[in-house]
Order: structure tokens, then C-alpha cells, then sequence
């Protein structure tokens, strides 16, 4: 069982909602991702995704896409993206990491350390799922064959628009939980429809039967509190980013912290 499963397993036995925050790797300081991966789990965070910075995110909102731009100018790629899990790991061995991101880091990195370096490097480091925008489940299979041999999990995006076929093809592949983007659009944008998310959810459990994470217009701990009446997990992202963007290095985790707080405390209301 990956430690993915382990989590929502856990969660659900004493009914709870899994907290999934993210950030962009190296934002806003280079050296404080693990600092600040720490902080989310103290504050309640059930599973961590990262994002890998790469320079064309197309299904990134403008907050998310500056983030990654500053972590590129940083120095940030996936070596190092791969080097914060590791550091973040010496202290945390149960809490899940999620990398997400686009395609052509990932190849990049098996074209520059070899075939395979990619997953088998991942698995090394502590990360246990991969998101990939912009691989589609049927071109998959391989990856995540090799993923699951390393004990990771793909775990791939749902959209309002996503067909009954397009559902059915991301249950034969995916594993740990999918990732349903509540919205039309890019991330971070305004208007959440909770009462429409909790009309698709039904629709993609019947193929689905891993756990639904819904994210993309999730910004405060209301909007949280209802998507997690619905949903198995609450993805918050562009609304950290925007919290931590100006902080100076030794606010970052405590505002993080602050913020999260109350997101949990409203989810297990």
C-alpha cells in the first residue's frame, strides 16, 4: 500500500478530509521548501504536492505561473526539486509528497541521467506521486507501471468537461487519488460552483474508486469547508502562493502555518 493510501485510509476510518497544500518548489526563497513543507504538516497538511517549476505551464494561472518563473530564475529544476524531498524526508517519514508538473522535465531528466532516472531517482528521494499535466492516461501506461513498481502513484486531472470515456480511461491508470479541477480555466481563478462540483463528483465515482481531491478556486476556509463536504480532499494552491509571495524569508512558514490552521480547523468542523 503506498503511503498515499495509507493517509486516506487512515483519514476516512475516523472521517476526516484530507488537507493537500501546495507550492511551487523554491518559491519565494530557494532554500525554504523543506523548512516550509514541515510548517504545512504542522498545521495539518494530510499529503504535500510540490510543483516543479518549468518555463511554458500552460495549465498554470498567472500566481502560479510568477511563482515558477521566480524558482526558474532561482535555479530550481527537478534535481534540486528532488533534493528538498530528500532533506524534507531525514525528518518526515509518513507524510506523502507529490511532484507535479509537466512533461518535459521529466524527460529532460531521462535524456540528461538515462532511461528510468527519473522514477527510480523520485522513489529514492521520498516522493510518492507524480501529477503530469500534460500526459494523458491512454500514453501512460508505461510510466505508470513504473511508477507503481516504485511504489509511487500517478495521479492524473479531472476537469467539468472531462467525457464518461476520458473518466474510464484515467481509472485504469491512475492510483493514490485523482485530482478533479473544479473550474474551467487556469488555476487560481475566482469563481468556485460548489453546488457543480458536488453535482460531477457522483458522476466520476462511478468509475473512479480512489479518493476525489477537488482544487482550483478553493481560497479560504469556507470555500474549503464546503468542497470538503463533498470531496475526499481539499487542494489549496494559488491562495499560498499569493499569501507568501511578499513575506520576507522568516515570516514565510509561520504565515503558512497561520493560514492552514484555519482551513483545518474548518475541514474537521
Amino acid at each position: 500500500m503506498s503511503r498515499i493510501a495509507t493517509t486516506f485510509a487512515q483519514l476516512q476510518e475516523k472521517g476526516r478530509k484530507a488537507l493537500i497544500p501546495y507550492v511551487t518548489a523554491g518559491f519565494p526563497f530557494a532554500d525554504i521548501t523543506p523548512a516550509l513543507m514541515h510548517g504545512m504538516v504542522e498545521a495539518g497538511a494530510d499529503v504535500i504536492e510540490l510543483g516543479v517549476p518549468f518555463s511554458d505551464p500552460m495549465a498554470d494561472g498567472p500566481v502560479i505561473q510568477k511563482a515558477g518563473e521566480k524558482a526558474l530564475s532561482l535555479g530550481i529544476g527537478t534535481a534540486q526539486v528532488l533534493e528538498m524531498v530528500r532533506q524534507f524526508r531525514q525528518r518526515n517519514q509518513s507524510t506523502p509528497v507529490v511532484l507535479m508538473g509537466y512533461a518535459n522535465p521529466v524527460e529532460r531528466y531521462d535524456q540528461i541521467h538515462g532511461a528510468g532516472a527519473f522514477v527510480r531517482d523520485a522513489a529514492a528521494a521520498g516522493v510518492d506521486g507524480v501529477l503530469v499535466v500534460d500526459y494523458p492516461p491512454e500514453e501512460c501506461e508505461d510510466f505508470a507501471a513504473a511508477l507503481r513498481a516504485h511504489g509511487m502513484d500517478l495521479i492524473f486531472l479531472l476537469a467539468p468537461t472531462s467525457t464518461e470515456e476520458r473518466m474510464q480511461q484515467v481509472a485504469r491508470v491512475a492510483s493514490g487519488y485523482v485530482y478533479y479541477v473544479s473550474l474551467k480555466g487556469v488555476t487560481g481563478s475566482g469563481a468556485l460552483d460548489t453546488a457543480a462540483v458536488e453535482a460531477m463528483l457522483p458522476r466520476i465515482r462511478e468509475h473512479v474508486s480512489i479518493p476525489v481531491g477537488v482544487g482550483f478556486g478553493i481560497r479560504d476556509a469556507a470555500t474549503a469547508q464546503a468542497i470538503g463536504r463533498v470531496a475526499d480532499a481539499v487542494v489549496i494552491g494559488s491562495r499560498i502562493i499569493q499569501l507568501i509571495e511578499d513575506q520576507p524569508h522568516e515570516k514565510v512558514v509561520a504565515v503558512t502555518i497561520d493560514f492552514l490552521r484555519g482551513v483545518r480547523k474548518a475541514l474537521d468542523a
